[in-house]
């Protein structure tokens, strides 16, 4: 298995490690993130005994129960899980502007922000990101159920295999190798399209917040024949003045919403005179939000949607 999808079900260890090295007792942990459990004691006792006797918790076999406090994890487990695995998932599965899968997840529970709720669910796997809610999880791990940290993916390749990865997780390998096979049909569809010139795009946010060269969605504008252009912010974005934006001057501005009046300040930035004179519709093109935030369905679903846009014979930014 890849780094994509890390795996942790040992024993809990009498320290917590820390980032730098050295370690913190458990006293702190008891102090800390554990104070709002007491009054669940007694019953996530009843739980964890349920747990642990369980055969389902052995690593080699297909998880009963899975549960999921990441977006893109719960976009994996939708697509790739049996929906009686699917025990739970988070707040942002079923919101439309972020997630291909919210029809479907909506079918779901909904897992709060308290490690009880996960807990109350009884898993036996719960997925999450690498940088989601790390009191939570520490706390899951601390009542001996497994968690599985689905990273963040920067490219097509690894995207890939992280499909690859958590399926096999899940005990779905057949339909980790379906979906897999879903993306590069994609992408070759999206490679036929493709006009021979390449140009240049850059993806800008609210308040000015341009993706870098390697964050997953200038790996798909790679894909649909845009290079990020020369001044692009490095790593995976950073922001931008107006000014530098003037300078740096890609081909197409690309937006996750089309661009109107401003509702507010953070929207003022795009509606900028100098920005509308700069590039005129014929240089700007929309890509959901959706589609540029995690891998899996929701890259399918982007490169499907800008081949079959392209060719329609529209152009990019309609």
């Amino acid at each position: 298995m890849s780094n994509d999808v890390r795996v942790s079900d040992a024993p809990p260890s009498p320290t917590l490690p820390l980032k730098g090295g050295g370690s913190r007792p458990k006293a702190w942990l008891a102090r800390g993130y554990a104070q709002p459990l007491r009054p669940w004691r007694n019953i996530i006792g009843l739980v964890v005994t349920v747990l642990l006797a369980s055969p389902s918790l052995h690593a080699a076999d297909r998880p009963a129960k899975v549960a999921s406090i990441n977006l893109c994890a719960d976009q994996l487990l939708v697509a790739l899980g049996d929906p009686q695995q699917i025990a739970g998932l988070s707040a942002f599965a079923s919101d439309p502007n972020i997630s291909v899968v919210a029809d479907a997840a909506r079918g779901y529970p909904v897992l709060s922000q308290r490690s009880e709720a996960a807990v109350a669910l009884r898993p036996d796997l719960v997925l999450a990101g690498p940088h989601d809610r790390s009191a939570m999880r520490r706390a899951i791990e601390e009542l001996g159920i497994r968690v599985a940290e689905v990273a963040v993916v920067s490219d097509l390749d690894q995207a890939r295999q992280q499909v690859l990865d958590v399926a096999a997780l899940l005990g779905q390998a057949g339909r980790g190798e379906r979906l897999a096979a879903e993306l590069d049909a994609a992408r070759r569809s999206l490679a036929a399209t493709r006009p021979p010139l390449r140009r240049t795009a850059l993806l800008v946010e609210r308040r000015g917040y341009a993706a870098g060269p390697e964050s997953l969605a200038a790996a798909l504008l790679r894909e649909a024949g845009f290079d990020p252009p020369r001044g692009t912010p490095a790593g995976l974005g950073g922001f931008v003045s107006l000014e530098q934006l003037i300078a740096i001057n890609p081909d197409y501005l690309v937006t996750y919403e089309p661009v109107g009046e401003a509702q507010d300040q953070g929207e003022l930035f795009l509606t900028h005179p100098a920005l509308e004179k700069l590039f005129p519709p014929a240089r700007r093109f929309v890509l959901p939000r959706r589609y540029s935030l995690c891998g899996g369905p929701a890259l399918v679903e982007a490169l499907n949607d800008v081949a079959e846009r392209t060719r329609k014979g529209a152009q990019v930014h309609d």
